[in-house]
């Protein structure tokens, strides 16, 4: 039984992680990338992780997913962007890097024949998670952290300059004389 919800659950995060790439519309790709993020927390549910998977919905799921629908309904994408244009060298360029993806899938499932490392029974726990997070990995979280303060830091910034159809006309008065 565990086995066929892996299946299901596995190819439904599969599934919404390629409309993610496939969709145009940014919002809806949002959405679709909220729905692989609480397939992700399913399996960490099914790995016997209950706590991971609540820091996947809470961290991933909530937090970061509306920052990006913010983002992208800031920037108000209507019209075509010049990134958007395809020509034929990014889809050569699309076509490699998607048979380089593939070959290290199919690298990763040849490493699923031989038997898997038994489990460590406090994996997932609150106090392995942060023995890990503080402990191991303490510089990873403080850069992530630092470059996530950067990027909202760069939103605000983006968002506070004023397009030249937005100034004052007459050098920054408001138009009286």
């Amino acid at each position: 039984m565990e086995l066929i919800l892996f299946l299901i659950i596995g190819l439904t995060v599969i599934g919404a992680g390629m409309m993610v790439i496939l969709t145009k519309n940014p919002v809806t790709s949002a959405l679709y990338l909220t729905l692989a993020f609480f397939g992700l927390a399913a399996l960490y549910v099914l790995l016997g992780a209950p706590f991971i998977a609540a820091l996947q919905v809470m961290v991933y799921a909530g937090a970061i997913m509306v920052l990006f629908l913010f983002i992208v309904m800031l920037l108000n994408l209507r019209d075509k962007q010049t990134w958007e244009l395809t020509t034929g060298m990014r889809r050569a360029l699309g076509l490699v890097v998607a048979a380089g993806i593939l070959l290290v899938a199919l690298a990763a499932m040849k490493g699923l024949v031989s038997p898997p490392a038994p489990l460590d029974t406090d994996m997932g726990s609150p106090a392995a998670v942060g023995l890990a997070l503080y402990r191991r990995f303490l510089l990873p979280f403080e850069v992530a952290s630092v470059l996530l303060l950067i990027a909202i830091i760069g939103v605000v910034a983006m968002l506070k300059q004023k397009s030249p159809e937005q100034a004052p006309e007459g050098g920054g008065t408001d138009g009286r004389t």
